[in-house]
């Protein structure tokens, strides 16, 4: 029995933001700000793509797919920091752990899949603009969507057995606020090799190989754009991967500056890095269409026919 118990534990702890316990009141409210613009922000921004018959062109539905990702991302995280901080609730199922961290790690690589995907999306825009509607047909859109989610879960579900095969015998505190791959598996007493080195290669398969290919879909869009004869034309193509641009920095800095942290910032106080891990996975969701909002016009038009703002008079 206490050997299934290892291989099984009922649950896990988790600390929160440890040092500063007195202040988790406090520290809850700015990430369920957070949380509701990041909720209220992806869901109308779907009710416009879904409803508007203008929107449903490729951009705007990898759009749709990164506002459906970025709500799976928050939610599998921020719920459960909000009840840690406010209720006290720090226990957390070993299935619940599971869970949290496949949707955790599966959400991040889909979001990272569909910016590669909105890179290619401007590459055949602006370098190929007269085979654009051939490329990138319905069909074509449908097996890079299903193509992305695939991927993903292929690549993240074998965490999850990963960990059942590890015993827990030595402690269940997680010093964290949710749960992820290797903060858990360090909590075993068996060798973690296995998932050090697959943990390890999973972001070099999938995050690192996006954000190359994304560098070199921009190189050649750079090398088309200043080639157009036309300053006009060059700043509207510019401008249509503003956005994109925007979102790109927003998710991969501070999510490369977090892992650069936890694995070299050894003179970096936990409670930081734990605060920053926790930004990192809240504030792309709740930005991401604030900046699709303002920075593309067809939104904005939607938006505000949706919203009608009225004049003060």
């Amino acid at each position: 029995m206490y050997n299934l118990s290892c291989y099984n534990p009922p649950s896990f702890i988790l600390v929160g933001v440890p040092g500063l316990e007195k202040l988790h009141i406090w520290i809850g409210i700015p990430f369920c700000v957070i949380y509701v613009v990041a909720i209220v922000g992806n869901c109308v921004l779907l009710y416009l793509i879904a409803a508007e018959q203008s929107l449903h062109e490729p951009m705007f539905l990898f759009l749709c797919m990164l506002a459906s990702t970025d709500l799976i991302l928050s939610t599998a995280t921020v719920p459960k920091l909000l009840s840690n901080l406010w209720l006290s609730s720090q226990e957390i199922t070993f299935s619940g752990c599971l869970t949290q961290m496949f949707f955790l790690h599966f959400s991040f690589v889909v979001d990272s899949a569909i910016l590669l995907a909105m890179a290619f999306d401007r590459y055949v825009a602006i370098c190929l603009p007269l085979k654009y509607s051939t490329i990138l047909t319905p069909q074509v859109i449908i097996k890079i969507m299903v193509s992305i989610v695939v991927r993903s879960f292929s690549v993240i579900l074998p965490d999850v057995f990963l960990l059942k095969r590890l015993p827990f015998c030595r402690t269940r505190i997680i010093p964290h606020t949710y749960c992820e791959h290797i903060g858990v598996a360090r909590l075993s007493s068996a060798d973690i090799s296995i998932n050090i080195w697959y943990g390890f290669s999973v972001p070099l398969m999938t995050v690192i190989s996006d954000v190359i290919l994304i560098a070199v879909s921009y190189v050649f869009i750079l090398r088309a754009v200043f080639l157009l004869s036309s300053q006009g034309a060059r700043q509207k193509a510019l401008s249509t991967c503003g956005s994109h641009v925007c979102v790109i920095l927003m998710f991969y800095t501070p999510a490369f500056f977090s892992i650069l942290a936890h694995r070299f910032g050894h003179s970096v106080t936990r409670h930081v890095l734990i605060l920053f891990a926790n930004l990192y996975v809240a504030i792309p969701p709740a930005l991401n269409p604030v900046v699709y909002g303002m920075k593309t016009k067809q939104i904005q038009e939607k938006f505000l026919l949706l919203f009608p703002l009225r004049k003060i008079q």
